[in-house]
């Protein structure tokens, strides 16, 4: 699988909305209902791209795709810390 260039993925990422109206401000699809988050937990589940489009027909697969993105961009830290109190 071909990594995609900076462009691409700032392009995909421009799909993820936040919205404190929506979903409680969770980032979503397109300012749509679909949290990321879910999209995510399905795909964990191990359902495919086209499982997932063909149960919600509104969502596009550049949603699924920014959907992944955004999980990759935030997984992106530099270190970790525990914070004990």
């Amino acid at each position: 699988m071909a990594l995609q260039s900076d462009h691409s993925t700032e392009k995909l990422l421009e799909r993820i909305t936040i919205d404190p109206e929506i979903c409680h401000g969770k980032p979503c699809i397109r300012g749509l209902r679909y949290p990321v988050e879910m999209i995510l937990t399905l795909l964990s589940g191990d359902m495919s791209i086209d499982d997932i489009l063909d149960d919600y027909e509104d969502l596009e697969k550049e949603d699924i795709l920014a959907a992944l993105a955004f999980g990759a961009r935030l997984s992106q830290v530099k270190r970790m810390q525990v914070i004990v109190e």
